[in-house]
């Protein structure tokens, strides 16, 4: 029985715990894995290129202990600016089961010092929605999975017409894209702009930053053979119905406009043609 749940079983049948166990648990659940995290991830295909500056970016790997699924997600964070850089995650279909519903379960990152993370309070009256990165539609395994994507790390804000619009209409996209007759596996990386001060909409007035711009990165690999899209979007009010056409981009092209460089664990013949090749029909998207 991993720690979290030890805490809820205890819970349940109301057994108190003293509050040192409690704290003494909460952080060994959430430094699982972190504390080494970028050897973890380093390594993965769906990891980009991680940043250098490690006294002020972190690695969170959330992963669930009990189940045969392994690594949920994992976040680079950047502690000053108490937001994650990039979220990546792999989708196949032993770990894209829809076994739940959503599980509301809103927490903050307790792998981070309390003085480095966002709380329902910075959301509260900023004009802002709580919006997810890895999203919890993607989440559905299992309770652990889905409950880990309403950690607040995984979260930036974003207008609400914008989360319930564009935004969601790309992660409807990417979901539909998840089935067995087009993915062995996708490795998947989504963010928001926050290191280019131009690249950044403003900040809260308890000190969100809120990005300029959201990103995905789609790898997919089918039968031994890869293709790769982004997605790259302003963030500000845009008609749903609007063509996905638009804001895809190939991952060169993305990779000049965020800054990262994704996929570089892939061979590097591979990665040269991928990066450059953006074929739409290959996606369904006209």
């Amino acid at each position: 029985m991993s720690a979290l749940n030890f805490i809820k079983t205890s819970v349940s049948m109301n057994i108190r715990l003293p509050i040192s166990w409690i704290l003494l648990l909460l952080c060994a659940t959430s430094s699982m894995g972190q504390g080494n995290g970028r050897d973890m991830v380093k390594d993965l295909l769906e990891c980009p290129r991680l940043s250098k500056d490690i006294q002020n970016n972190i690695i969170i790997v959330k992963e669930d202990p009990d189940s045969i699924y392994g690594i949920n997600y994992f976040i680079e964070y950047n502690l000053p600016k108490r937001s994650q850089r990039f979220a990546a995650f792999r989708m196949y279909k032993g770990n894209s089961g829809r076994n739940l519903k959503r599980t509301e379960f809103w927490h903050e990152e307790t792998a981070v010092d309390s003085k480095y993370r966002t709380t329902q309070a910075d959301y509260r009256g900023s004009g802002y929605s709580r919006g997810h990165i890895v999203a919890s539609q993607d989440r559905l395994v299992s309770k652990a999975f889905n409950e880990q994507t309403f950690c607040y790390s995984n979260i930036m804000p974003q207008l609400s017409k914008f989360n319930g619009g564009i935004w969601l209409k790309m992660e409807n996209k990417l979901t539909s894209w998840n089935r067995d007759n087009f993915r062995d596996t996708l490795y998947v990386v989504k963010g928001g702009t926050i290191d280019n001060p131009s690249q950044i909409k403003e900040f809260t007035k308890t000190g969100l930053v809120v990005p300029k711009y959201f990103f995905m990165a789609i790898l997919c690999l089918k039968d031994g053979q890869y293709k790769a899209m982004g997605f790259w979007v302003e963030h500000k009010e845009i008609n749903p119905n609007s063509d996905l056409k638009l804001y895809a981009k190939s991952i060169y092209e993305l990779e000049k406009l965020t800054g990262l460089d994704f996929f570089p664990n892939l061979p590097n013949s591979i990665e040269r043609k991928i990066e450059k090749s953006l074929r739409l029909n290959e996606w369904g998207i006209k």
